[in-house]
């Protein structure tokens, strides 16, 4: 097998961390000796140990003279757990193939360095593209200090997410909805706003397929919504986060019956349309370990998200069907000439069901 098919089985193996390991990026790792693998391992959950480790740990003889295959550069810091090159030098590895650097400052290039040091063969930058990829959220994350956020969406041949009463199930099959919740799992939270919480009374967990529930954000910018919403009722882990206002520091009553529910209330500065400022919602967010953000609705949170430029990613499901009127999927940007239009990439299209999605990026 070359390198390349030895950092893609790398790559795969790391996605058994999904869901686990954030705000920790996702690593997976096989050590090869004598063109075959003797130990694989992956980063299975966050404060455990790191992939290089799990793999040496799994070899079934001797690594004296081996070669590891990693999709990140190997940590040369002490965090939660002791810096992974040093267990690779001190247990002989002759040579190590690296997917891609490590973007995080503690670790970027250092790890390469100490591993030629001490007389290592290292290449690296093998499926780079794929692995950066893999660890798009973790790297937005260690740079910028806010999450990773995606938009999804689904509609109609004709742009509405809603028919004029607001109803919207279900616009898409149960496959693309079964495929949304295995999103939801992948990501820290899923974020939507006070009038799709009021219209759809969504539980935003998982489960249409096996996984981990993500952190459930809902904004209520005047603290308006009961508490007998399926947000509020089904918040059994106690994963709901609230953001509202500044001024619902005044509705002291309404603050404690919240957070002896468990939920976590966190204040926004409003913009001047009355709106929270998204900018610092993603920062307050960044503060929780929230490293990546699923936006889920309604039509005037994805106006802002694009309005602001403050998406990453959009998901667009797209259903055959033609409604003629009801509430679009994007509001006015204010946009007054085709040259004004926000342009983003088609990076995939893909069949869920009867449904068409269409991956777009920034």
């Amino acid at each position: 097998m070359s390198d390349e098919s030895y950092i893609q089985l790398a790559i795969e193996i790391a996605k058994k961390g999904m869901g686990n390991v954030s705000p920790n990026p996702l690593v997976g790792c096989v050590i090869v000796k004598n063109g075959r693998i003797i130990g694989a391992g992956y980063h299975e959950k966050f404060g455990c140990s790191h992939a290089e480790i799990n793999a040496i740990n799994s070899a079934n003889e001797s690594i004296e003279g081996a070669t590891l295959f990693v999709n990140l550069e190997p940590c040369s810091h002490t965090g939660k757990t002791p810096p992974c090159v040093d267990k690779i030098i001190e247990n002989k590895i002759k040579r190590v193939v690296i997917g891609t650097l490590d973007m995080n400052p503690l670790v970027s290039g250092s790890g390469i360095k100490k591993l030629k040091k001490s007389g290592i063969d290292v290449k690296v930058g093998v499926l780079e593209k794929e692995c950066i990829n893999l660890n798009k959220f973790f790297f937005k994350f260690i740079l910028k200090k806010i999450p990773y956020v995606t938009l999804k969406f689904a509609q109609t041949l004709d742009a509405h997410i809603a028919d004029h009463n607001g109803g919207s199930k279900w616009i898409t099959s149960i496959d693309s909805r079964r495929y949304v919740h295995s999103l939801r799992s992948k990501y820290d939270a899923v974020l939507v706003g006070a009038g799709t919480a009021l219209k759809d009374n969504p539980t935003l967990t998982v489960r249409l397929v096996d996984g981990r529930n993500p952190k459930r954000i809902l904004i209520d910018t005047n603290l308006d919504l009961k508490s007998d919403l399926n947000l509020f009722k089904k918040n059994t882990d106690k994963g709901l986060i609230i953001l509202t206002s500044e001024k619902s520091r005044q509705k002291h009553r309404k603050l404690k019956n919240l957070t002896g529910q468990g939920i976590k209330v966190v204040f926004i500065k409003e913009q001047s349309n009355g709106r929270l400022d998204l900018k610092s919602v993603l920062k307050e967010l960044g503060k929780l370990n929230i490293a990546s953000l699923l936006v889920e609705g309604g039509s005037k949170v994805f106006t802002s998200f694009i309005k602001e430029s403050l998406f990453d990613d959009i998901l667009m499901f797209m259903s055959p069907k033609i409604l003629g009127c009801g509430i679009p999927s994007i509001g006015s940007l204010g946009i007054k000439s085709l040259r004004q239009a926000v342009k983003v990439k088609i990076d995939n299209v893909k069949l869920t069901g009867d449904d068409v999605l269409i991956e777009l990026i920034k």
